[in-house]
């Protein structure tokens, strides 16, 4: 599993013109799904983003997590997260996870981020979504479930 995770301002996704999720100060993460994810790497993401220290404290240095802020999180699926561009030019997405079992998993993450009773917002899977992302720093963090050694 692979997520983008950057600190914001707001950020909100829009589809077919309309607004269907919208934070205030938080995260916006981008997030993909692999062939050989499972609930173990949901876990593992979830934890790291949830406990990501990059907001400021008193002293302006990265020493609070979003619930140590009250934040507030928009997720959004993104398959060409697994994009492989190592061979010619067009991106080979083969290992991204797609259809109904990535949609689960990608459901399955989402209840796993609520039970921490923060405000999670979400795209709709698989929409052409325009997404307004007002990167706070910037500060742009890259997660992977695989490369967690």
């Amino acid at each position: 599993m692979r997520a983008v995770v950057q600190r914001v301002t707001s950020s909100k996704v829009v589809v077919d013109g309309k607004i269907v999720g919208s934070i205030n100060k938080g995260i916006n993460v981008l997030i993909g799904i692999s062939c050989d994810d499972n609930e173990v790497d949901l876990k593992y993401i979830k934890d790291k983003i949830i406990n990501l220290r990059i907001f400021e404290d008193e002293n302006f240095k990265m020493n609070k997590s979003l619930m140590d802020i009250g934040g507030e999180m928009l997720v959004i699926s993104q398959f060409t997260l697994y994009g492989d561009c190592r061979k010619g030019r067009r991106p080979n997405f083969m290992a991204a996870l797609g259809g109904e079992e990535s949609k689960k998993l990608y459901d399955k993450f989402i209840l796993m981020l609520k039970e921490y009773g923060i405000k999670v917002e979400t795209g709709i899977f698989g929409a052409d979504m325009k997404v307004d992302i007002q990167n706070d720093g910037p500060v742009t963090i890259l997660l992977d479930s695989k490369k967690n050694f």
